[in-house]
């Protein structure tokens, strides 16, 4: 049975939306099984400095990241779209086990199969210091 996740490629302005916002909720869902049934079984990911292929190794990544991330929290915004690819602007704070403040920033590009699941995601990301009262994404 082939796993399918609307809304599908050929995207429009509204379903590219749909597609962000998904995305958004599982990621602050910090469930990474749940994050992970969004992704093709051998999807490619470029996260940093980091290599992952596959839904297995996207759960083990995400279990790590959300053990150092604390109190993550993530806007998307759709940057721009075509048949099957979408870009988006992020930005999520998170604090560290010393409850340093963290804003960090970045560009993804996602590429999807027939089937609405994300084969391709190449994320870009960079980090600022913050102290907690500058925090702009609420908990």
């Amino acid at each position: 049975m082939t796993d399918k996740r609307p809304p599908f490629p050929p995207f429009t302005a509204g379903t590219a939306r749909e597609k962000v916002q998904a995305a958004e909720d599982a990621w602050n869902s910090r469930d990474p099984e749940r994050v992970a049934l969004a992704y093709t079984e051998d999807s490619e990911w470029r996260n940093r400095d980091t290599f992952l292929r596959g839904r297995a190794q996207i759960v083990e990544f995400l279990r790590d990241k959300w053990r150092r991330e604390l109190d993550y929290r993530l806007r998307k915004e759709l940057w721009a779209f075509t048949d099957n690819r979408i870009a988006v602007r992020f930005e999520y704070e998170w604090h560290d086990e010393a409850d340093q403040w963290f804003r960090s920033y970045g560009n993804e590009n996602w590429e999807f199969d027939e089937n609405g699941l994300m084969r391709r995601r190449y994320a870009s990301i960079n980090d600022l210091t913050i102290s907690a009262d500058e925090r702009r994404i609420a908990l």
